[in-house]
């Protein structure tokens, strides 16, 4: 039976040293990846209208209830 190298070889560049790195942590994003992330982007004019994101979700929620989002009487904050 002939061995198989391995077609994975080192191609990291000599100009990268990790010898010098620290203060590196694994996992320390983990918990924000998990939570996951629903970004909308808003048009220039639409966000010119509201100064902060909680302005917006305020006035998302008042539609919703005005129109009578089942979504949002499910899960009321």
């Amino acid at each position: 039976m002939k061995r198989i190298e391995s077609e994975e070889e080192d191609d990291l560049r000599p100009e990268y040293d990790f010898s010098q790195m620290k203060g590196g942590v694994r996992g320390k994003y983990v918990e924000r990846y998990r939570e996951g992330t629903n970004v909308v982007l808003l048009d220039p004019d639409v966000a010119a209208a509201f100064p902060d994101a909680k302005a917006v979700n305020d006035a998302l929620r008042l539609l919703l209830r005005e129109k009578g989002g089942q979504a949002l009487r499910n899960r009321e904050r």
